[in-house]
C-alpha cells in the first residue's frame, strides 16, 4: 500500500479509501451488502494496507456507519482514519433532521459517534451545500465540534467552486476551521471538476478526495457491455439517466474504447486502467472506491502498481470535451 498526507493535515491516509456506501442493509438498496458480508471486505481492506474509510449518515439510514464501526471494534483505532458525513435527510417526519444547520450537525454527529462507536470522527464532511442555512452558522458549528474533540478535521463534498471558495474565505475571516477536502465527482469520463475546483483545491492545499472514480462502473467495461448489465438498465431508464448521459456524452464512449485498448496491452482490467489514471493525477490523494467484492477490492489495490506513461494518460484523455455538470445534487 502507499500512503499519501491528506491535503495539509499532516495525517497520512492510505492511496486508496474504501467507500461504505454499499455496507448496511438491502432494506435501503437492493445491492448493499449485509453486516457479514461487508465486514469482510472491511477486514480485508485492513490486511491490504488500506486505513482511510468513508462512510456517511444516510447510508442505510446509518447501518453503514454502525457495520464500519462494528468491524473496526476489534482494531487498533489509533491506526484507522474514518470520515463520515452530515446533511442528507435522517428522518421525514423531522425536519431538523438534515441540513447544516446547528442544530441538524449538533444532534446527527451525535447520531453518527453512537453508531461508529467512537469518541471522536477524523473526517466529519458536509455532503452537499446547504442552501438554505448560512455558511457562517455551519462552519461555527463544525468549528466547535473540533473544540469539543468529537471532530479532529472538517471536509466538504460536491458543490461549486465559488461557494466553496466563499466557505474558506468565511473560515479565514472569523478564524474557524477550514475545510481540509473536497470529496468530488471526478474521473476520466467526468473531468469538469479540472475547470475550477481541482486548481482551488491545490491553491488553497485541499485535499482531493474523489467519489465515483470508475463512473458507476461505466470505465469498468466495455460501453455496450455496460449498458446491457444491471447497473447500466438502471443508469439509463430515467433514475440515474443524467449521470449515463453525461458520461457518454461528447467523447465518453471513444474513452471508453481506449481505456479498453490499453487494457488488453498491459494485461490488466478496465477498472484499474481508470483508476491508475485518476491516482496519476497530481491533485487526486486517494479515490474513493465502493465495492462489493473481495476480487474488485483487490484490484483496485493492484492498480497503485500500474505505471502509466505521460502518452498513456494523454491518450486517454484526449477524446474528452465539456459535458454538464453533475453530481451537485
Amino acid at each position: 500500500m502507499e500512503y499519501t498526507t491528506l491535503g495539509d493535515t499532516g495525517m497520512e491516509v492510505s492511496r486508496i479509501c474504501l467507500g461504505c456506501m454499499s455496507f448496511g442493509s438491502s432494506d435501503w438498496r437492493e445491492w448493499v451488502l449485509d453486516e457479514g458480508e461487508s465486514r469482510a471486505i472491511i477486514e480485508r481492506a485492513i490486511d491490504l494496507g488500506i486505513n482511510f474509510f468513508d462512510t456517511a449518515n444516510v447510508y442505510s439510514n446509518g447501518e453503514s456507519e454502525r457495520v464500519l464501526g462494528n468491524a473496526l471494534e476489534g482494531y487498533d483505532r489509533d491506526r484507522q482514519v474514518v470520515a463520515t458525513k452530515v446533511y442528507g435527510e435522517m428522518d421525514g417526519t423531522n425536519p431538523n433532521a438534515g441540513g447544516l444547520s446547528r442544530k441538524a450537525i449538533d444532534q446527527e454527529l451525535s447520531n453518527s459517534l453512537d453508531r461508529l462507536g467512537m469518541d471522536t470522527i477524523d473526517l466529519y464532511q458536509t455532503h452537499r451545500w446547504d442552501y438554505d442555512a448560512p455558511i457562517d452558522e455551519t462552519l461555527r458549528a463544525l468549528d466547535d465540534a473540533v473544540r469539543r474533540n468529537q471532530v479532529r478535521y472538517i471536509g466538504t463534498s460536491s458543490q461549486w467552486a465559488h461557494q466553496f471558495s466563499r466557505a474558506l474565505h468565511t473560515s479565514d475571516d472569523l478564524g474557524l476551521e477550514r475545510f481540509q477536502t473536497m470529496q468530488n465527482h471526478y474521473n476520466l469520463a467526468y473531468r469538469e471538476e479540472e475547470r475550477e475546483m481541482v486548481p482551488l483545491c491545490d491553491r488553497e492545499g485541499i485535499g482531493v478526495i474523489p467519489w465515483s472514480p470508475l463512473a458507476r462502473g461505466y470505465l469498468t467495461r466495455p460501453h455496450e457491455e455496460f449498458l446491457e448489465t444491471t447497473r447500466g438498465k438502471y443508469m439509463n431508464d430515467g433514475r440515474f439517466a443524467e449521470r449515463i448521459d453525461t458520461y457518454r456524452a461528447n467523447g465518453g464512449d471513444e474513452i471508453n474504447d481506449r481505456v479498453a485498448e490499453l487494457a488488453a496491452e498491459k494485461g490488466v482490467t478496465m477498472a484499474q486502467i481508470a483508476l491508475a489514471w485518476l491516482l496519476h493525477q497530481d491533485a487526486v490523494d486517494a479515490p474513493i472506491v465502493g465495492t462489493t467484492s473481495v476480487e474488485h477490492l483487490e484490484e483496485a489495490v493492484e492498480a497503485l502498481e500500474i505505471d502509466l506513461s505521460e502518452s498513456d494518460r494523454a491518450y486517454l484523455a484526449e477524446p474528452y470535451g465539456p459535458v454538464a455538470v453533475n453530481g451537485h445534487e
